[in-house]
């Protein structure tokens, strides 16, 4: 009797952003049915046992010298791209790098010397190249060649194409032959330079994201891009995450005769006024409530906020406005050990299902309250006493990624103080105006029957492995 090897995959969580993706939704499920043995190759504190899931802890750091080789190949992106496009835009999406100490001031003298050494396109292939020579000389490749070597998959899929801690798993792997592939982690990822793996699949959200890689990145075949969409919208279409009203009030000492509306906060970078912004909307529904509303505000911040610059306005208004403070931990100091959990995945869900619609700079939220029937709406103006060097809401709106919207009309928005409490109304009389064009767009930036994504990318990797075991093909 001849027994079969089970198929075995590693999925890759180089830091914490693909959990969501991928631990918290049907993707390990669909892919044991398939019958994949699946192991998390695991960099993150996040303990994976715990949901009963195998995993490999990934130890090891990348070299410092790749990181300087990363910055400097994200700067030299950026000004090819302004230049093949003639679009200043991308300018926009450099970060000004920290020029406190001495260390940083040399990071930043050997950044821009790479940066000269490597100009032009042919300068950007070497750059690409060196980011893995420099990851072969490390410790970090030589304990992933080992790990490979000993466990033997048959394919490693990575959670986001954007992390330095990939590079050296995915380099060790290719150099192994083990089929591999990216998922290309948000939908604004690409014009930001942030393609840091060179893998074998990229797998991405929509017709629309696969133009963009071709167009950035000629290099790539397209025999090399999925189409699958984004696993992150699928617990939007299980109704077991829905609570009633009474209970989902109740435990959120919410108010039952009350309309809810979201106002959900971005990062101190993305929207340092939010704070204002907030306050503003406050005043605006309680404004409308002398009018006969009855509107409450549940404020929902960014997960990985944890200033206290919202506590004067929360304080103020807080019989108006009720703080869910979403459901992450904080595993370290970095951003990136602040994780997801599966808990806040059921309270963003029932936040959604349970307000009428969500207020913000600018954030994907749009997407998961259009998927709801529930608009959006989008502050458009700049606090006046505030004289913010390199930032502006309109500066926001003009990268490529907003250039998908189909209509004006599939967010409303917030062109001043004064007109947010009639827009607001807006939104409250005739939802569906506005929903329905978001959901539109939605479907350009993601792919149709976006509750099968991950459905489509076990197709995709299932197809790799069965033509990887042809004896044809080799």
């Amino acid at each position: 009797m001849v027994f079969m090897k089970k198929k075995k995959i590693f999925i890759l969580l180089p830091d914490g952003v693909g959990l969501r993706n991928f631990a918290f939704t049907s993707f390990v499920a669909i892919g044991k049915k398939l019958g994949w043995e699946v192991i998390f190759w695991n960099n993150t504190p996040f303990d994976l046992k715990k949901l009963n899931y195998k995993e490999i802890k990934l130890n090891g750091k990348p070299r410092a010298k790749t990181d300087l080789i990363k910055r400097a190949k994200i700067n030299m992106e950026l000004d090819h791209f302004t230049k093949k496009f003639n679009d200043p835009v991308y300018q926009d999406y450099k970060f000004p790098p920290s020029r406190k100490g001495l260390k940083n001031k040399v990071k930043n003298v050997l950044v821009s010397v790479y940066c000269r050494l490597f100009n032009g396109a042919e300068g950007l292939k070497k750059i690409r190249s060196k980011l893995q020579d420099s990851e072969r000389k490390g410790k970090y490749y030589t304990s992933c060649i080992e790990i490979l070597k000993t466990e033997k998959p048959d394919y490693i899929f990575c959670t986001n194409q954007r992390s330095l801690n990939a590079i050296a798993p995915l380099t060790a792997a290719r150099d192994l032959g083990i089929p591999n592939g990216s998922f290309i982690f948000s939908w604004d990822n690409l014009p930001k330079a942030t393609l840091i793996v060179e893998p074998d699949t990229y797998f991405v959200w929509s017709e629309n994201m696969k133009r963009e890689l071709l167009d950035y990145y000629p290099h790539i075949d397209r025999s090399q891009i999925a189409v699958t969409g984004t696993p992150q919208f699928e617990p939007h279409f299980e109704e077991k995450f829905l609570k009633p009203k009474e209970v989902f009030y109740k435990e959120n000492n919410l108010d039952k005769e009350k309309e809810y509306l979201c106002f959900s906060g971005d990062d101190i970078t993305t929207s340092p006024d939010d704070p204002q912004y907030l306050q503003d909307v406050a005043e605006s529904v309680e404004s409308l409530n002398k009018q006969g509303y009855n509107l409450g505000i549940i404020f929902r911040r960014c997960p990985v906020d944890f200033s206290d610059r919202y506590d004067m306005v929360l304080k103020k208004y807080k019989n108006l406005i009720i703080p869910l403070e979403p459901k992450w931990k904080k595993m370290g100091e970095d951003w990136n050990k602040i994780l997801p959990t599966e808990d806040d995945q059921e309270l963003l869900i029932n936040t959604i299902f349970h307000t009428s619609a969500v207020i913000n700079v600018g954030s994907s939220m749009v997407f998961d309250f259009a998927l709801f029937g529930k608009p959006c709406l989008f502050i458009n103006y700049d606090v006046p006493d505030q004289q913010r060097e390199n930032w502006s809401t309109s500066k926001i709106y003009k990268f490529v990624h907003f250039r998908t919207m189909p209509a004006k009309d599939a967010v409303i928005f917030l062109n001043s103080k004064e007109e947010v409490a009639e827009k607001i109304l807006q939104a409250l009389h005739t939802p569906e105006r506005f929903a329905e064009k978001a959901k539109k767009w939605f479907y350009i930036i993601n792919k149709e029957s976006a509750e099968h994504a991950s459905e489509r990318i076990w197709k995709k990797i299932n197809a790799v492995y069965k033509k990887e075991m042809s004896p044809t093909y080799h």
